[in-house]
């Protein structure tokens, strides 16, 4: 079998024709990632492979650092081609981790290049790829890809004025095929317990134009800026959560608990969970009656080594998997958002798989209302995006949900040529249902595994976000 050639991981000929005839073919709709709108909006180019493979990417950061590469090369001052050296040593060492596979599949994709990635091999992949470069504009990026739409992750107080120019055709990236939509992430506004919660608050009321004294007012600023982010084509919302909060409490215990934090005092967890539960649920509500699709992102443990944050700073690959109790907690706050409201469209996702039995099972007594799929266990996530977590995810919905209705991949990413994950996401899924119709699990309807196909790949979320 040649290296990751055109039926790479699929073992099977039922494999290989969902994959070739269904799949592929299908457009991208990224409903989650972590793409800055103002370099879509420039078109940003690339100077080198360094600076669109290495720049902000922790995955690879992590891996690097464990290879005992110094952080100069890694997120210091080293130069690009010395970075890109250092980089191309670890990967041949990647062997089992889905970065090597994610690697070869973009140089393939976007540079036509096939050989492996090594020290030996890096300076003539480098003077190819860099050769390609000026041909791989955001734009281009986007339109090779097959890129539909986009959504970004964007905080409630931000002008999304990039989301608006892009959306006009004034932006330096002129008319655009690829839709690129905000997602509303009110974190800062939920995490009470966290430094700069005051600071933010006060952000929140200038953006909003409301006067925040008490919690029903940040409830209403950041319903004011839930239709600000509509009018410019919001369909979706995010939290971060480590564990589902809930604690129900009194008005005035919670008016407290907020008076406290903005006066900088410290909070209990149960004070602070009961201001979380509240805000959310009175958005989630919102979320409902405006068909905004929540999408709770749950049990990462963030800057696990405080000092490496203080030397290189946050979001650097300093960030694992949690392992809090969840089902009672997740439980009681869906069934609270019901009883007080109208739950929405919801995507639960876990950064630790022994959580996915839990969230399908759960979401499973929140379906109905007429909507198809209308709770979802996110794709496996982060640390899970491998062959195992996105195989496990996919059994256990299998075992415990309906597949068919799954909205499919989404590429979490900071880094704009990340979009063949897509690809490697629906090699699995054909390679997976291939073995159960090879072995005679269910009937080789080539019309109906194509549906199927191409529904988890594209349709799906095209219908569920809208």
């Amino acid at each position: 079998m040649s290296f990751m050639d055109k039926d790479f991981l699929l073992e099977t000929g039922t494999a290989r024709d969902l994959f070739h005839r269904a799949a592929s073919p299908e457009p991208i709709y990224d409903f989650h990632c972590h793409l800055i709108p103002s370099q879509i909006a420039e078109n940003k180019r690339f100077e080198n492979l360094s600076e669109v493979w290495l720049g902000g990417d922790h995955y690879k950061w992590r891996m690097m650092r464990a290879m005992g590469i110094d952080e100069s090369y890694i997120t210091g001052n080293a130069g690009a081609y010395e970075k890109f050296l250092a980089w191309a040593r670890t990967v041949e060492n990647l062997i089992g981790n889905p970065l090597y596979h994610w690697t070869h599949l973009e140089l393939q994709r976007y540079f036509d290049i096939h050989e492996p990635l090594t020290e030996k091999s890096a300076p003539g992949i480098w003077k190819q790829g860099n050769a390609k470069l000026p041909d791989l504009s955001v734009k281009d990026i986007f339109k090779k890809g097959k890129v539909h739409t986009v959504g970004t992750t964007d905080d409630p107080i931000d002008s999304l004025e990039y989301h608006q120019a892009i959306a006009a055709g004034t932006a330096p990236i002129g008319s655009i095929a690829t839709r690129v939509l905000p997602s509303f992430r009110p974190d800062k506004a939920l995490n009470i317990h966290l430094p700069g919660f005051a600071e933010y608050i006060d952000r929140l009321s200038k953006a909003s134009g409301t006067a925040i004294h008490s919690v029903d007012e940040v409830i209403a600023a950041l319903k004011n800026r839930i239709d600000y982010f509509i009018a410019r084509g919001c369909r979706a919302s995010d939290h971060a959560l480590e564990y589902p909060p809930f604690v129900i409490a009194g008005d005035a215990e919670i008016e407290g608990a907020f008076k406290d934090a903005l006066a900088g005092k410290p909070l209990s967890k149960a004070a602070a969970d009961a201001y979380r539960t509240k805000v959310l649920t009175a958005l989630a509500d919102y979320y409902a009656k405006k068909d905004i699709v929540m999408q709770l992102h749950l049990a990462a443990i963030r800057n696990v080594s405080p000092r490496s944050v203080q030397r290189i700073g946050p979001d650097s690959g300093h960030d694992a998997v949690h392992d809090h109790q969840v089902s009672e907690n997740l439980a009681a706050l869906l069934s609270h958002i019901e009883n007080t409201g109208t739950l929405p469209k919801t995507v639960l996702y876990t950064l630790n798989p022994k959580d996915y039995y839990p969230l399908s099972t759960i979401m499973g007594g929140f379906q109905g209302m007429g909507i198809y799929g209308r709770m979802q266990l996110g794709s496996a996530w982060w640390f899970c995006d491998h062959r195992d977590g996105m195989e496990e995810q996919l059994r256990v919905l299998a075992n415990t949900g309906l597949l068919p209705a799954f909205v499919g991949m989404l590429t979490d990413s900071r880094s704009f040529l990340s979009y063949p994950r897509h690809e490697y996401f629906r090699r699995i899924l054909c390679n997976l249902i291939g073995n159960w119709v090879e072995n005679g699990e269910y009937p080789a309807d080539m019309a109906k595994l194509s549906e199927i196909v191409r529904n988890i790949s594209f349709g799906n979320a095209k219908a569920y976000f809208g």
